[in-house]
Parts: C-alpha cells; structure tokens; sequence
C-alpha cells in the first residue's frame, strides 16, 4: 500500500500520473498536519498545521517503483512541505459486495 502526503494544489497532477502509470483505484482524505518545518511563517502570521491531501492506493509489487517514481514527479514543487510518500506490505484485502479475498 502506498501512502501519500502531497499539497492540495498537486491532487490532480499526482492521480493523472498515477492513472498513466496504471494506478486507477486510489482513496483520498483531506488532512491537516506538519513535517519537519512545523508549519508555515507568512509575514506575522504562523500556521501550525497546514492542508494536505492523502491518496491511499494499493499496487502489486511490480509497479510500486513506478507508481512512487510518478508521484513523486507529480507532487514536486522543490519547496519545503511537498509531501512524503510511505510504503506498507499489505497482507490482504476483500471485496465487500463479493467477499472475495485476495492475498498481497
């Protein structure tokens, strides 16, 4: 499974790359957080957290280089608070409507 945290405004640039890499089913959620700059200094103002979005997709071994390698080009700003991407093994899932299971 593969996790990532990339800025709003990189969204859709980050699931085209992954549709043309052959990612097609993913899961978004709007987060809020900080990384290592904690936050955001604009002028006086400080913002602790700021708005991200996390795109959950799973990816045979095969093509997860590929599907990093495309989210990364995607999400990239070269600023501070680009995102990070986190890779997980996935043991097993199962279709609701069916209740077919499926190895990793």
């Amino acid at each position: 499974m593969i996790q990532a945290i990339v800025r709003r405004e990189k969204e859709k640039d980050v699931i085209d790359h992954l549709a043309k890499s052959g990612v097609n089913a993913y899961t978004k959620i709007d987060v809020f957080g900080r990384g290592r700059q904690k936050g955001l200094v604009a002028g006086t103002v400080r913002y602790e957290e700021l708005p991200k979005v996390l795109i959950l997709a799973v990816v045979k071994d095969s093509a997860v280089d590929l599907a990093i390698d495309s989210i990364k080009i995607a999400a990239r700003t070269g600023n501070p608070g680009d995102g990070k991407i986190f890779v997980s093994p996935l043991t097993e899932s199962e279709t609701i409507r069916t209740g077919a299971a499926d190895a990793g």
